[in-house]
């Protein structure tokens, strides 16, 4: 039987940090792998582009950023915050830039270079990779896991890290490996759904605007005719609904609303108020008073969108822009404002990028990463329960949590 001080389950982000970190420490550590590769759901991050971390120094907006439970992340991020994790991969030589929404991304625009320097990282530290090795259980005896059961033998460490994710991307292996264990040690998990991922609207004509990508509009969650919540910014229509920056970003909030009806609406004019915007059409309609109605709107809409606003306005699309009556002129101002779409439900796992849920905060020790239920087990990454915006927040997550599990496992600060 192969014996350690430290075995962590899982080679993605969290998993290669708290195994490099505990075997700076001192620590002999196996890292155990499912996969032939380590790292790939890393490797599909940022559309394979890798978003670093989030160019937040402020700590408190950082942990802001995650909602109430963001507090849960201080000590992780004062052990390994935004600064460190940046000074780790510029001093291991790679460039990084700097791009919209403050997100950090290698120069390269490559994911496979951040991963070359995380494997140097192991490669260093002596880290023992065991790839192609599924765990099949975690052998416990009262508060102590006493073993690990692989496919192919048995080990035994005196403490344990579980980095295995959580359902998104299953392509790569995530399968929620790490909640059946965690739950089988008598922890008690939150529903798991997926977060960050996009939507599908009622809709049928939606896939009409397959690929239209949309840039400085306000989109607003509406239920009962309340507004739930919004974001300003970028978005994509796909060929089942939306997703982009702000569709994903409300996606957890909207999730939770789906036992009632849930609307987006969007304003494709936002620095515009209604009387502004109603000026311009005027304007417009001055100006393109012997076109066509269909042959009006290129200065005002996307082409792609031009078919679709017509037919909901119901405005005959041959019909003299001259000619259009005041009550056809508020019709377009409103679609222009309040774009209704009617939310059918969230995509899937497949297409999420994190998952929500996981190992409840108040089971984990926020200063060590431990269980509160097993004594010589921790947790990191996406396994427990919180999850931040698109933007490197959840990667930051992961670095943080990584690190500081890995040095606690250790004994080293």
């Amino acid at each position: 039987m192969m014996k350690y001080g430290v075995a962590v389950i899982g080679a993605g982000p969290a998993g290669i940090i708290a195994a490099g970190r505990a075997a700076q420490c001192g620590a002999r550590v196996a890292l155990i792998e499912k996969n032939a590769q380590l790292g790939r759901k890393l490797l599909l991050t940022g559309k394979g582009r890798c978003n670093i971390t989030q160019a937040e120094y402020d700590m408190s907006r950082f942990v802001a950023a995650f909602g109430k439970n963001g507090k849960f992340l201080y000590y992780a991020l004062n052990r390994f915050g935004v600064e460190d994790t940046v000074k780790f991969f510029q001093q291991r030589g790679l460039a990084i830039k700097l791009e919209r929404g403050n997100r950090l991304f290698p120069a390269s625009g490559l994911a496979m270079d951040v991963l070359h320097i995380l494997t140097e990282f192991l490669s260093e530290t002596g880290v023992r990779i065991l790839k192609n090795n599924t765990v099949k259980r975690l052998v416990k005896n009262e508060r102590q896991i006493k073993s690990i059961k692989l496919s192919s033998t048995e080990l035994t460490a005196d403490k344990y890290i579980v980095c295995t994710g959580g359902l998104s991307y299953p392509t790569t292996g995530s399968a929620g490996d790490g909640f059946l264990w965690a739950e089988s040690l008598g922890h008690k998990l939150i529903q798991h759904q997926p977060a960050l991922v996009p939507l599908i609207i009622k809709e049928k004509w939606v896939k009409e605007l397959q690929g239209l990508s949309l840039k400085n509009v306000n989109i607003s969650v509406y239920q009962n005719n309340k507004k739930q919540t919004e974001r300003f910014g970028e978005a994509l229509f796909t060929h089942q609904g939306m997703s982009g920056p702000i569709i994903l970003d409300m996606s957890k909030t909207i999730g939770k609303l789906l036992k009632q009806p849930v609307e987006l609406r969007i304003d494709f004019k936002p620095a515009l108020e209604y009387k502004q915007l109603d000026d311009r059409i005027r304007r417009d309609i001055q100006e393109n008073r012997c076109k066509m109605f269909k042959n009006s709107l290129d200065r005002l809409l996307p082409q792609k969108l031009i078919p679709i606003i017509i037919r909901l306005s119901g405005i005959e699309p041959d019909k003299k822009t001259g000619n259009l009556t005041k009550k056809e002129r508020k019709r377009l101002l409103q679609l222009l404002k309040q774009f209704t779409l009617h939310i059918k439900k969230l995509d899937s796992f497949e297409k999420a990028v994190i998952t929500a849920g996981g190992i409840p905060l108040k089971e984990i020790n926020p200063q060590t990463m431990r269980s509160r239920i097993i004594d010589n087990l921790y947790f990191a990454g996406e396994i427990i329960d919180l999850d931040g915006p698109t933007g490197g927040y959840n990667l930051q997550l992961c670095w943080s949590t990584g690190y500081l599990a890995g040095e606690s496992a250790a004994y080293c600060k």
